[in-house]
């Protein structure tokens, strides 16, 4: 019998729900146009990667199962907002900054792994530790701490 999960007065974090997750994925495409937007009129890599790592983390922070759709989500709004520049406004990018919006994905795949390693990190941390009668049940040859 697997023990039980603990208490949401005991937890720093609440827990998480079965809910849709329809408002994340909105949300993913809003940082992803930001992030493509900065890469558009800005056009410096630097701050248009940190956009990604930030949005990727906090997303993988908030939903850690599956962190790898957060970094697709807006990795791929970054090359789409370099074609569209093209084709529909006066700026036309460079055959190089074409190619360097696909390097988004890179600091997408760390932020969005590592926030889902944090909110692990953070889950486990602030658990609360099962009581004598639940090491019991889980193994019966245990001894009970004093």
């Amino acid at each position: 019998m697997p023990p039980s999960a603990p208490d949401s007065a005991t937890k720093v974090l609440p827990s998480q729900k079965s809910g849709s997750d329809i408002p994340h994925y909105l949300f993913a495409i809003l940082c992803g146009a930001s992030a493509a937007w900065v890469d558009v009129k800005v056009g410096d890599l630097l701050l248009t990667a940190t956009i990604v790592v930030a949005s990727c983390m906090l997303l993988g922070f908030l939903r850690p199962r599956k962190p790898w759709r957060w970094f697709l989500i807006i990795g791929v709004c970054i090359p789409a907002a370099e074609w569209l520049a093209y084709f529909f406004l006066s700026e036309k990018p460079t055959r190089a900054q074409i190619y360097e919006s696909f390097l988004a994905f890179l600091p997408g795949i760390a932020g969005s792994v590592g926030g889902s390693l944090g909110r692990t990190v953070v889950n486990n941390l602030f658990a609360k530790p099962p009581d004598n009668a639940e090491i019991l049940r889980a193994h019966p040859n245990a001894r009970p701490k004093p």
